[in-house]
C-alpha cells in the first residue's frame, strides 16, 4: 500500500489505497462481454451484480442481472490504478473527487496502455473507484461491536487531491 510520503506525526492519520473497484453495466449479452472486459483488464474473476430495486423508468426489476464488477486490493489495485491514469492522461475533474474515493470512467478499453482490441468484446468503456481510507476504519465494519466513526477519520477531498498529487502525479482540473 502507498501511504502517504509526509511525515505523519499521528500514525492514525496515515492515508491509503483500500481498494479499486472497477465495474461495467450492461443485460443480456452484453453482460458476458462487460464480464470478460473486466476479467481481461484486472486478471481476476468479475462477480455479476442484480438489481435490488424496481425501477419502472429503465424497466428493471429486483433480481435482472444489471451490470458486473471486480474489486482489486493491495499492489494489484495500485498497479492497476496507475495504467488506468495513464489512458486519462492522469487528470481527473474535481467533481469527480468525494469523502473516502474518486470516481473516473474510461470510454473505450483499448485507451489504456497494453490492452489490445478484442473481437469478441467490442468497444466498451467502464468506471472505476479508487477508495481511500485510514486506520481504525475496521471497527465501523465489523460485524460484532460496531463503532461509530467520527467525522475526521474520514479522508477528505483535499487529502485525497494531495495524496493523488504526490504519489501519482495526477492532475486535477
Amino acid at each position: 500500500m502507498i501511504q502517504e510520503t509526509t511525515a505523519v506525526k499521528n500514525p492514525m492519520r496515515r492515508i491509503k489505497i483500500s481498494k479499486v473497484l472497477l465495474s461495467c453495466g450492461a443485460t443480456d449479452k452484453n453482460l458476458e462481454k462487460a464480464k470478460k472486459l473486466l476479467e481481461l483488464i484486472s486478471g481476476k474473476k468479475a462477480q455479476i451484480i442484480a438489481s435490488r430495486k424496481r425501477i419502472p423508468a429503465f424497466n428493471v426489476r429486483p433480481g435482472l442481472e444489471v451490470g458486473t464488477r471486480v474489486t482489486l486490493r493491495n499492489e494489484n489495485a495500485i498497479q492497476l490504478l496507475k495504467r488506468l491514469l495513464e489512458a486519462i492522461n492522469n487528470a481527473i475533474v474535481l467533481e469527480q473527487v468525494s469523502d473516502n474515493h474518486f470516481s473516473f470512467g474510461i470510454k473505450e478499453y483499448i485507451e489504456i496502455p497494453g490492452i489490445e482490441y478484442q473481437r469478441d468484446i467490442g468497444t466498451r468503456g467502464l468506471n472505476i473507484t479508487a477508495v481511500f481510507s485510514r486506520p481504525g476504519v475496521r471497527v465501523k465494519l465489523k460485524k460484532l461491536k460496531t463503532g461509530k466513526l467520527p467525522h475526521r477519520q474520514h479522508v477528505s477531498p483535499d487529502e485525497i487531491i494531495k495524496f493523488m498529487e504526490t504519489n501519482f502525479q495526477t492532475k486535477f482540473i
